[in-house]
This record gives structure tokens, C-alpha cells and sequence, in this order.
């Protein structure tokens, strides 16, 4: 990702609407705006910006004349390191980086949040298989970078192994063949003891 890519997904409703076409698959500017709260012109002018920069693209299987649906083209999104933006001599490249993080982390504190206020509602398999870990280790920084790339690795190793039900089919969890997409979320960061 390149600074000027970095500025235009650095925006709080351009990384809600990556999330949730990356988890409920494609959707119209309006079936966006209704599921974040948001009106469809908004959605769909950030769709736009997230378009010339190659982040989403037209789904030309879905829609109508009318109906324009948009899809994301990647997975996810991953820096090789953070470092290149947060030091970048550029303070608009510096602070679209740390815009962008502090999103990240607003957006997985809602989401653990979202789970502590609905764990009743799910089976007791799935209550027990829920962690909510803290560790602090002392490290240097070749060896965090080290435990960062063998827990994605680890992690990597149980992707695909319950196939993905069909795009037009997100089934409410847990699906009838016991599955339900399960989010992960890894921090290692160095902090003051101070």
C-alpha cells in the first residue's frame, strides 16, 4: 500500500464499508448505507473513493441496470510494516497511519464488546470456546516480531479448513454444519512500566 492508497482507506466509513463487504460478501450503495446507518449517497461517493484506489470493484454477476454492486477485491488488509508510514516524512502519511490504526482498534473493541453482550445467546459449546487473554512478556524486538509471525502462521493453518458457505448464503451462527465465522484479534505492542 502506498501513501496516497493509505489516505484514501484512512477514513472510518470507508473502513466500515471494506468490513462489512468483506464479511457479508457484495451489496448496493444502499444496502450498505442501511446496515451501517448511513444514506446511500454517502456510501456510495466512498464506495467511488474506494474504487479508484482498487480496494472494491463492480460484481458484474449481481444487479440490474440500476442496481450497481460493488464487491470487495481483497481479503484483507496487511502492511508488510507500520513503520514505513509512521515514520514517513510526510505528517498527512503519518497521521492517515495512525487514523487508520486507532480505527482498527475502535473497530475490535466494538466487536469483543458485540460478543461480551451477546455470549448468552449462543450454545454452551461456543460460550466455553470464546478467550479473552492478556499476556505480558519481556521480549526484544526481534523476538515479538517473531511470536507475531508464528501466531499468524498458526492462524493461517485453519483457514479453509471449514469450507466458506456459498457468497449469497451468510447463515446465522452457528451455521447447520456447526460452524460460525470466528474473528481473532492479536495486539503486541511494547508498553511503558512506568
Amino acid at each position: 500500500m502506498d501513501p496516497r492508497s493509505l489516505r484514501a482507506l484512512a477514513h472510518p466509513l470507508r473502513m466500515r464499508i471494506m468490513a462489512a463487504l468483506r464479511e457479508y460478501g457484495p451489496a448496493t450503495a444502499s444496502g450498505l448505507g442501511d446496515r451501517l446507518g448511513e444514506s446511500s449517497g454517502a456510501t456510495s461517493y466512498h464506495l467511488r473513493q474506494l474504487a479508484a484506489h482498487g480496494f472494491v470493484e463492480d460484481d458484474p454477476k449481481r444487479g440490474t441496470g440500476r442496481e450497481r454492486w460493488w464487491k470487495a477485491v481483497h481479503r484483507g488488509t496487511r502492511f508488510d510494516s507500520t513503520e514505513d508510514f509512521l515514520a514517513h516524512p510526510d505528517p498527512e502519511v503519518r497521521g492517515a497511519m495512525r487514523s487508520f490504526m486507532h480505527q482498527i482498534a475502535v473497530e475490535h473493541a466494538e466487536q469483543l464488546t458485540g460478543w461480551l453482550g451477546t455470549s448468552d445467546e449462543w450454545p454452551e459449546p461456543w460460550r466455553e470456546s470464546g478467550n479473552l487473554s492478556s499476556f505480558t512478556l519481556r521480549l526484544t524486538h526481534e523476538l515479538a516480531m517473531e511470536l507475531s509471525q508464528r501466531v499468524e502462521e498458526l492462524i493461517g493453518s485453519y483457514r479453509d479448513r471449514v469450507p466458506e458457505p456459498p457468497e449469497d448464503e451468510h447463515p446465522r451462527s452457528p451455521a447447520a454444519d456447526g460452524s460460525a465465522s470466528v474473528r481473532i484479534h492479536f495486539h503486541a505492542f511494547p508498553r511503558r512500566v512506568d
